[in-house]
């Protein structure tokens, strides 16, 4: 899933640049940006976890 979701974040990122469009003005850019960091935060969060319940 993360590695589907940056694939398509960087394919909306490389589609917007050739068409001259800065990231920060395109808003399937952002929202695909959005999406990656709340993956990311997510198993940030459960690594965090895991870690907390295998010293104990």
């Amino acid at each position: 899933m993360r590695r589907r979701c940056s694939r398509k974040l960087n394919q909306l990122g490389e589609a917007s640049l050739k068409q001259a469009i800065p990231l920060w003005d395109n808003p399937a850019v952002q929202e695909q940006s959005r999406r990656v960091d709340e993956l990311v935060a997510r198993v940030s969060e459960t690594k965090a976890k895991d870690s907390r319940v295998a010293r104990k």
